[in-house]
């Protein structure tokens, strides 16, 4: 079904209906809320009804995993000002060249573009940068303590940022997650835990040391059924990029059917597809007549009262 044809799949009163188990993953946090990969962003999502938060985790120079998306600390923090002269030769202030102690004076705020401007104008200010980066430690103590004082179950899912590039600094980014999860808990299949990565050779090397779920995320639009047979057989779930599955909803049949959880993203309110007249439509097509198994979202709480009148 191709992108274009989207609109004719979503006629009124559909037979189908989505399934209890959908996931709630809340994408960075409550990000459309709150800048992204901080803690407050995270206990709004937790308040809203998230399943899972998502974590993406690099390695400070001091090898603890923090919570931020970019390799570099350039979009969501003034490193540039507290830190001036330690840039690359490109420009940009990578969080491996920071210890943490470095890393927790800096202030943080809403995602910039290279100019410093607001990349979403109708979000939280951008110019109001006053919380921190939190370590991988310290949100799932958050998640875990909100967890008990509200009789809650929120999961983890957790995205190792760029293995490669750390390996090629010395740095083993899968082994110090690993041991930031082991000690708060987080062993195996068992638990609402995931580990996510674009890396098939990250994810291949878990496979040897985790039982922990593991999601292969799609940047190409190679959904083939021979890639869903290999990626099946080291991982638990796929992770696509929702524009894959309006051109190929065949996807996600044969990924089931290779017993693979199918958790696309990112669903935001404020920012639809072309052609798709609102965010109800857009669920509608993903829930109801692709059955997706999971939804990574900037709102978690619009999502969450979607699918609760499914039920």
């Amino acid at each position: 079904m191709k992108c274009h044809q989207l609109l004719c799949l979503l006629w009124a009163g559909m037979a189908t209906m989505a399934s209890a188990d959908v996931l709630v993953i809340a994408h960075r946090g409550a990000s459309a809320y709150l800048p992204e990969h901080t803690l407050p962003a995270a206990a709004m999502a937790h308040a809203m009804g998230a399943d899972y938060i998502e974590q993406d985790v690099v390695l400070s120079a001091d090898d603890v995993p923090i919570v931020l998306h970019d390799l570099t600390l350039d979009a969501t923090t003034d490193v540039a000002r507290r830190f001036p002269g330690r840039g690359r030769d490109d420009g940009h202030f990578y969080a491996i060249d920071f210890s943490l102690a470095e890393i927790k004076t800096l202030s943080v705020g809403e995602r910039v573009d290279g100019s410093g401007n607001a990349r979403r104008a109708d979000r939280f200010p951008a110019d109001e940068k006053f919380l921190q980066l939190p370590t991988l430690a310290e949100e799932i103590e958050l998640i875990q303590g909100l967890n008990r004082s509200t009789g809650r179950d929120v999961g983890i899912y957790v995205e190792l940022k760029n293995s490669a590039f750390h390996a090629a600094a010395g740095k083993e980014l899968p082994a110090a997650v690993l041991q930031v999860l082991y000690a708060y808990g987080y062993r195996n299949a068992g638990h609402k835990v995931y580990l996510q990565s674009f890396e098939p050779a990250t994810l291949r090397l878990l496979k040897d040391h985790t039982s922990i779920r593991l999601v292969q995320l799609l940047e190409d639009k190679q959904l083939t059924e021979a890639r869903v047979k290999e990626i099946a057989s080291y991982a638990q779930g796929v992770g696509p990029w929702i524009g894959f599955l309006a051109d190929a909803p065949e996807f996600v049949v044969a990924a089931q059917a290779a017993k693979l959880e199918v958790h696309p993203f990112t669903f935001r309110a404020d920012q639809l597809p072309r052609g798709v007249a609102s965010y109800t439509q857009l669920l509608d097509y993903f829930v109801r007549e692709l059955k997706v198994d999971g939804l990574f979202t900037d709102q978690p709480d619009i999502t969450r009262r979607y699918l609760d009148r499914l039920r």
